[in-house]
């Protein structure tokens, strides 16, 4: 697959940014990860309560992505995402979770000690966290409340939120506002071209943009915005959504955003007028190609996803 003479900047988080970094690496000579930071589960959640520090699990994940097919590659990918067993208090806990918050404490500089672990790894890129700000995400939800399913709920936190039975009206981020990464915000303003989703929509695609500077940074770059949308919605927190309707959600939290290109797997798309249209109100041309595995799962394949990627950003079809 031929490579691509451009830099891009992906936001996201979890496995959305990993499927979207491991087929970036392919293509692209410079990628930038810019992850969410709201986790408050797992491993992460247990770290970020022990040590007040921000949760390492999208950021390792982030960095396992961009390892190489090399043998120094992958086996530094298994390590980094290796998840101890047992019964102890290790359980559950994964290997870069560990690695990366031991460097925070001792350089005491988030972004430095992720630029550190992936240069030990010989990642093909840099990790950057959206905020250096330990920050949560709250919703207002509709439909919890027995009899009356107009009522709004308050919602606290990533893991509620992403599970959540009721309809996300609003996400919000606690407290307000949050201050960008700096270097996050360059990397956004400096690149030939950024790329938003895949992922979970609400907790870890749309709090980018509730971040103002980074907010800003990425609509200043619409004219060089991909948008990659989710294989199909997920329970809890985009529960009945059609594609248009994700998108219907970036336009109403930033009505000044403007896209250049939006990409949809052929298998996803049942209504494609109504996704053009959705598309067109955001300033932007569709580009349907086969991009998921094609296994039955509803994850996404970094070949062909880095086929896709590779001609919009080489500019085919412009």
């Amino acid at each position: 697959m031929p490579a691509v003479d451009c830099s891009v900047v992906a936001l996201g988080g979890g496995h959305g940014l990993f499927a979207s970094l491991s087929a970036l690496r392919r293509v692209a000579r410079d990628v930038t990860a810019v992850v969410t930071v709201a986790d408050n589960g797992g491993s992460s959640g247990r770290l970020r309560e022990q040590f007040d520090v921000l949760p390492p699990g999208d950021l390792r994940m982030a960095l396992a992505a961009l390892c190489g097919d090399d043998e120094w590659g992958q086996t530094w990918a298994e390590v980094l995402q290796h998840r101890f067993a047992g019964d102890g208090e290790m359980r559950g806990h994964v290997v870069g979770n560990l690695l990366i918050v031991g460097l925070w404490e001792q350089l005491g500089d988030p972004v430095a000690a992720l630029d550190l672990v992936g240069r030990l790894l010989g990642a093909r890129g840099r990790v950057l966290p959206m905020s250096t700000t330990s920050i949560d995400i709250t919703a207002d939800v509709t439909g919890l409340v027995a009899g009356d399913p107009g009522a709004h709920t308050r919602v606290h936190g990533q893991v509620e939120i992403a599970t959540t039975d009721g309809h996300i009206e609003r996400v919000s981020l606690d407290p307000e506002p949050v201050p960008a990464c700096a270097e996050a915000v360059t990397a956004v303003r400096d690149c030939d071209w950024v790329v938003l989703g895949p992922g979970s929509w609400y907790t870890s695609v749309i709090p980018h943009l509730l971040v103002p500077d980074l907010r800003d940074a990425v609509v200043a770059r619409g004219a060089r915005l991909v948008v990659v949308l989710n294989l199909e919605a997920q329970p809890g927190e985009t529960h009945g959504f059609a594609p248009e309707d994700h998108l219907a959600v970036l336009r109403d939290l930033a009505p000044d955003l403007t896209v250049h290109t939006v990409l949809a797997d052929a298998g996803s798309v049942a209504d494609t007028e109504a996704l053009e249209k959705a598309v067109l109100d955001l300033g932007g041309r569709l580009v349907v190609a086969d991009v998921a595995r094609g296994d039955g799962t509803a994850a996404h394949d970094p070949a062909r996803l880095g086929e896709a990627l590779a001609g919009v950003l080489g500019g085919e079809g412009r």
